[in-house]
């Protein structure tokens, strides 16, 4: 069992964050174990061939980021606010000190070794970072990007609900409410069935990042001077895939016209115009002209992947969609967020 000790001081800095390097982290260690996931089953089967196509099942976060074990600590920096974007943290990843990248790639190497690749990254960690960055950047695009909205409102939701329970019962509430094998006891948080931390105290209070793709378990990150992480499963996941339904439109269509209606209705997940023509009947042409409108209105999103553009619907579609009746199977975990966002 693992313990951290806390100070009043330590306990008062407790807060949640967003990170999008811990769920690329995370979800590229869910895509490398190759299990047929029962939630994340169709977002596998989507995003690995895309994979495959840009050659990232053999690239560096293939031997950074294995189906188990350690994953060095310079991939994750402490988020400095509520919610960084991808590139504000890539930013973090760039300035790790080389110190750090060679301690984390040594620790790397004794359990699994160094291929190549990072032995060069070892030795000239700031000229071969920006390599890592760019294949980061890349796997973002082809994996996370396009379903950004969906799963940012199920970690939001997540935070939501727990800054509630702060204000309700108090921080130590929801430390033991967080996983059952975190426990809070007096001023020590409990990490049951993990091996003993590389430090006793929190120092700097503790880090808590609501995750999608962690699974059953934990992950944390406990390397000084920053703040230890913890990583843990949000909750509302079991809901993440699932199909929401677009009946009840026709407020919608009466603005939008039926096309571009059918469409952000066919939007449940990212497609191309080639998919979107096929599914819809309508010309490719005739889908490319729609979804540039929509995306110039804010309503899409465009990812490359590989030879392709992949068009995802925005938060904005999202809340015409539910508005309009449209969503009426959206998952409770967003009508959740609704209502504490208005205030319920």
């Amino acid at each position: 069992m693992a313990e951290l000790r806390f100070s009043v001081g330590d306990l008062a800095q407790t807060r949640f964050a967003v990170s999008p390097m811990w769920e690329v982290g995370t979800s590229f260690r869910l895509l490398a174990s190759g299990s047929a996931h029962p939630v994340h089953r169709s977002w596998i089967e989507q995003v690995r061939p895309r994979l495959a196509a840009a050659g990232l099942e053999t690239g560096w976060l293939a031997e950074l980021v294995g189906p188990a074990g350690y994953v060095p600590d310079f991939l994750n920096p402490a988020p400095t606010e509520p919610a960084p974007t991808l590139a504000a943290e890539l930013v973090q990843v760039l300035a790790a000190p080389a110190v750090e990248v060679r301690r984390d790639l040594d620790r790397l190497a004794g359990e699994r070794g160094l291929g190549p690749r990072l032995r060069a990254l070892r030795a000239e960690p700031q000229s071969r970072l920006p390599r890592l960055a760019e294949e980061i950047q890349t796997y973002w695009e082809l994996a996370l990007a396009p379903y950004w909205v969906r799963i940012r409102a199920v970690l939001d939701a997540e935070v939501f609900h727990r800054a509630r329970q702060v204000a309700e019962y108090g921080v130590a509430h929801v430390l033991n409410d967080l996983h059952t094998s975190v426990k809070w006891d007096e001023d020590t948080l409990r990490l049951l069935l993990r091996r003993a931390l590389t430090r006793e105290t929190a120092g700097g209070g503790l880090l808590l990042i609501p995750s999608a793709f962690t699974g059953p378990g934990l992950f944390t990150r406990v390397t000084p001077p920053d703040p230890p992480q913890l990583a843990y499963p949000a909750r509302g996941i079991g809901a993440l895939w699932e199909p929401r339904s677009a009946a009840g439109t026709a407020a919608l269509t009466a603005v939008l016209g039926r096309s571009r209606t059918r469409l952000l209705s066919e939007l449940d997940a990212p497609a191309s115009t080639t998919e979107l023509a096929e599914r819809t009947g309508l010309s490719p042409a005739g889908v490319s002209q729609h979804l540039t409108a929509m995306r110039d209105a804010g309503l899409v999103s465009a990812h490359r992947a590989g030879r392709s553009v992949l068009y995802a619907r925005t938060a904005a579609a999202e809340t015409l969609l539910a508005a309009s009746g449209g969503r009426a199977t959206a998952p409770a975990l967003l009508r959740d967020r609704v209502r504490v966002e208005d205030g319920a």
